[in-house]
């Protein structure tokens, strides 16, 4: 589990199935419970890295501050 927000995060878990739902790629294994569990592809390594996350590494051209003001301006 590598998403940094989920409580498994940094767990790993045998993988039961990859498939595409819903018009995303979930990832289906067995929790500690045994029971059948699905998160998106995503949130794991399993997923290929996504190019532009790769070369924007965190960056963003704009601030949250710019953004409203950009909100702003268009009320």
């Amino acid at each position: 589990m590598t998403h940094p927000f989920h409580p498994l995060q940094g767990r790993e878990y045998s993988l039961v199935t990859y498939r595409h739902n819903w018009g995303e790629d979930r990832v289906y294994f067995h929790d500690d419970k045994g029971d059948l569990s699905a998160i998106p592809a995503s949130w794991t390594s399993v997923a290929p890295k996504d190019p532009f996350r790769e070369v924007a590494a965190g960056r963003c051209l704009l601030r949250f501050v710019d953004l409203q003001g950009l909100i702003a301006l268009a009320h």
